[in-house]
């Protein structure tokens, strides 16, 4: 199966032409100063007209387009039912009109990490099995179930994707979400730069010669033996830990897979968390395996496959 697959994330948009485990063709599209969601699909739109022709293919070899989008959606309407302060206007956007009018074809959409766990489970560190939590870190903090080899959904499309928003500290951060403590508003990427101001001793680390301090300028600054850089990252950590516990609770799983933007430390992320679950999580049939994401930023290009697989297998056993 051909798929146009895109990725829409807080602030780029990773589109790519894929042929089942394989991406043909790939490009990232800075979309950090759109203003709405109709401005990254017509940017998207461009852009796969260009890989298209550049690979000599035409969009009639392609079985449908497949998008993950970060907020709430519900795959069978394909429409974004909520976001998260970000893209508001795409609940009011009809994409499968969008997707017609582009390509001339079908389109499926679902939340980017429900897309993402679809790609590991197929072609990545999740194949083979099929009760699975995939956390990713990055500007947010993506938390998707699968259970029986079935991504959770449920009737208003909130159950499994909202791990992000497991709450870790009750007196906590105020998160973006409304809730107080979420493990996203105590740990990722949009979070870390208030985190880090606040944080006791900031002043006399080398963390404040940083005008915007991301994960990778902590996790540097802590390598290097910063005090206050590695209290910061340990507190992420634990964090993090706590939260992949509370995910094994609720879901059940065999496997926890990580990824994200932040996994260029998966050293020692992996470990850290692994460690915390097989001590702190309740699970006397055996010990939950913490794996890296092995497709890293194709997660949810690669999802495509299955994703638009889905429909059709739907749609085949209604016939």
């Amino acid at each position: 199966m051909k798929a146009l697959a895109v990725d829409i994330g807080g602030t780029h948009a990773n589109c790519g032409l894929v042929e089942n485990e394989s991406i043909l063709a790939y490009e990232s599209i800075d979309i950090a100063s759109a203003v709405n969601i109709r401005a990254v699909l017509s940017r998207v739109a461009e852009l796969f007209h260009r890989l298209v022709k550049d690979q000599s293919l035409s969009f009639d070899g392609f079985q449908g387009i497949a998008v993950g989008f970060p907020g709430l959606v519900d795959c069978r309407i394909s429409r974004v039912v909520s976001t998260n302060k970000k893209y508001d206007d795409a609940p009011e956007v009809d994409f499968c009109a969008w997707a017609r009018e582009a390509f001339g074809l079908p389109l499926r959409i679902e939340n980017d990490a429900r897309m993402a766990l679809l790609g590991e489970s197929y072609a990545g560190a999740a194949r083979g099995f099929g009760d699975v939590v995939m956390m990713t870190l990055g500007t947010g903090i993506g938390g998707v179930a699968m259970i029986e080899g079935e991504l959770l959904r449920g009737k208003h499309s909130q159950a499994g994707c909202l791990g992000g928003h497991i709450p870790v500290l009750f007196n906590g951060r105020p998160c973006t979400c409304g809730g107080i403590g979420c493990a996203e508003a105590e740990a990722s990427g949009w979070s870390l730069p208030a985190i880090v101001k606040d944080f006791p001793g900031v002043s006399e680390s080398r963390l404040s010669k940083y005008s915007h301090v991301g994960f990778k300028q902590l996790f540097e600054e802590a390598a290097r033996g910063d005090k206050t850089a590695l209290a910061i990252r340990d507190r992420c950590l634990n964090i993090w830990a706590a939260d992949a516990v509370a995910l094994v609770h609720a879901y059940d799983p065999e496997v926890i897979v990580i990824g994200g933007g932040v996994m260029e430390s998966a050293n020692i992320i992996i470990p850290y968390v692994e460690a915390h679950v097989h001590k702190y999580a309740w699970t006397p049939w055996g010990k939950v395996k913490v794996r890296p994401a092995e497709l890293a930023n194709n997660a949810a290009l690669v999802g495509a496959v299955p994703l638009l697989s889905e429909e059709i297998s739907r749609k085949s056993s209604q016939t």
